[in-house]
């Protein structure tokens, strides 16, 4: 296992082992980007190797880290590994309160090929800085970069070195470093070896350089606003590693922040102090009595509904009428005029069943007068009259004469049948008189 700090711009390594098998001490210092890397080799040796060499290297191997006697690990330290066949790394910025306060992390290796496990302990031993904080600090966020990728040694060595070309301060230290997922960014496709995007934060001792300062530019600002690259003079410094969304730079100046002092309330007796260990409450507890809340919360409740179940019921079953109780309070003179009009009504309805109303004269059929036919009908005679639209033709023609007429040649004369039709019991040969231009 290796322990990497980041201080004044230089990598350096501190693994110390102490008496303790298996456990090892660290000295990051406070404000400055602490990383630790959990190799997998060096915990290949507490498991048993395959029965052939050189199979061993395949082993998926990954790791539980916790403060010990804690589900969890401190809110400034992170880890992650990707894949069980890559190393874990543990990483964050401890801060100026747990100097002096020795951090003991458990480690615990899980070997998926053999279920077995392996447990060190590491102990973070937090120093202080003369120069913690650092006033100016600036946050970068790198678009091409995954946090892991980004805590090796040599790709921070490599950024902290651009940062200072573009900065030029005396003492320039990484302070942390966040994952975009971290601060509510998206997984993104597995699309163009795509990158989910990290957070660096730096800190240095003299005022930002104007190359920073451009991103200000009300000309930038605006092209941020439209979802364009703003244009930075010392962007190709970084762009043959590093692409920075200069649109989403930081640049704090701690020295003109005004602190926010929040009166906290006082802890009740279930918050845990900062200092001290857990006091549960003793066992001997005061029984309680729960008729009271039991009458309050269900007893009332179904009381007034039950009463007012009683009352409905009582009104819809015991106080109807009827249709004997109404006519016996009835005056005998609106009951019989209430049945004269049923009967009337009644037999008005049987009425206009029975009706049979004749054809009007404009439903007649059509007489052709050249060729002296007359349309057959169109409706059979079991077609219900009462039903029929006026604008229909003669469905039933009973009665049928027989009209004579003139051959072109001489005075012979053929006979031509028509139907005879009768309009409220008088024939019409109206139409006869007309073929027969009399």
């Amino acid at each position: 296992m290796v322990s990497v700090g980041v201080f004044a711009g230089l990598i350096v390594v501190v693994t110390i082992l102490s008496k303790s098998h298996g456990d090892r001490n660290v000295y990051p210092s406070a404000g400055v980007l602490f990383v630790h890397v959990l190799e997998r080799e060096y915990f290949k040796g507490e498991f048993p190797p395959y029965p052939k060499a050189g199979d061993s290297s395949s082993d998926p191997i990954t790791f539980n880290t916790n403060l010990k006697g804690y589900p969890d690990r401190p809110g400034w330290l992170r880890y992650i590994q990707r894949t069980p066949h890559s190393d874990g790394v543990l990483y964050g910025s401890p801060t100026a309160a747990h100097i002096g306060k020795p951090t003991i992390i458990e480690i615990t290796a899980y070997n998926k090929r053999t279920f077995e496990t392996a447990r060190h302990n590491l102990v973070i031993n937090i120093m202080s800085t003369e120069e913690f904080p650092l006033p100016y600090q600036a946050e970068f966020f790198i678009k091409n970069m995954n946090v892991e990728e980004m805590l090796a040694s040599e790709v921070l060595g490599d950024f902290l070195g651009a940062v200072k070309n573009v900065w030029q301060p005396e003492r320039l230290n990484a302070i942390n470093i966040t994952s975009a997922l971290d601060r509510g960014g998206r997984v993104p496709l597995p699309i163009n070896d795509l990158k989910e995007g990290v957070y660096v934060m730096v800190g240095a001792d003299v005022q930002f350089s104007s190359c920073l300062r451009e991103v200000e530019t009300p000309q930038n600002q605006l092209r941020c606003s439209q979802e364009m690259e703003p244009v930075i003079s010392c962007d190709k410094k970084f762009r043959a590693q590093f692409h920075i969304d200069w649109c989403k730079i930081s640049l704090v100046d701690i020295t003109k922040v005004v602190p926010v002092h929040s009166n906290r309330p006082d802890p009740g007796t279930g918050v845990l102090p900062d200092i001290g260990e857990y006091n549960p409450p003793s066992e001997s507890l005061k029984s309680r009595d729960y008729f009271a809340d039991f009458l309050i919360t269900l007893a009332v409740p179904s009381a007034v509904a039950l009463v007012l179940f009683i009352i409905l019921a009582y009104s819809m079953c015991c106080r109807r009428e009827g249709v004997e109780k109404r006519n016996m309070q009835t005056p005998d003179i609106q009951l019989v005029h209430h049945s004269s009009i049923q009967k009337s009504t009644k037999e008005l309805r049987s009425m206009s069943k029975n009706r049979e109303i004749s054809w009007p004269l404009s439903t007649l059929p059509v007489f052709h007068p050249v060729s002296g036919e007359v349309v057959p009908p169109i409706h059979p005679d079991s077609y219900e009259t009462t039903s029929m639209p006026l604008m229909q033709t003669q469905t039933n023609l009973q009665n049928q004469i027989q009209i004579p007429q003139q051959q072109s040649s001489g005075d012979n004369y053929c006979m031509t049948t028509f139907r005879r039709l009768e309009v409220n019991g008088i024939p019409e040969e109206r139409k006869v008189a007309e073929a027969l231009n009399l």
